[in-house]
């Protein structure tokens, strides 16, 4: 739902999540690629994407030389916080058309949710 909502936005969702992966500071190449669920190759096109459309540089570990890093750019920054804004506007407007009681079921199934969801 929420990709269908964004289709129209200058990046994916995939690119949305990855830069969302940087917003605390640089990341390693390898780091990225695990959280993600993908091999090193595809997370390498990925960012070759963003640092072409200036979202993202690329950098080298202040303790290894050969250990790539990745950084979120100003730009970058900016399309993550207006993707954010627009999912976020999208869900309130959705929420908004839930009831009362529709609302309280929801807040109610999150712990089992964040449960379910957690990392192992």
């Amino acid at each position: 739902m929420l990709r269908r909502e964004s289709a129209d936005q200058p990046i994916t969702s995939q690119q949305l999540s990855v830069l969302g992966s940087l917003e605390h500071g640089p990341r390693r190449m390898t780091e990225l690629a695990a959280e993600h669920g993908v091999r090193l190759p595809t997370m390498t096109a990925q960012i070759n994407r963003l640092e072409r459309d200036g979202l993202v540089e690329r950098g080298r570990d202040g303790s290894d030389a050969r250990v790539v890093t990745v950084r979120l750019t100003g730009h970058g920054r900016g399309l993550l916080d207006a993707g954010r804004e627009r999912r976020i506007g999208f869900l309130a407007e959705r929420f908004a058309g839930l009831t009362d009681e529709e609302r309280a079921t929801v807040a109610a199934a999150l712990p089992a949710l964040d449960k379910l969801l957690a990392s192992p």
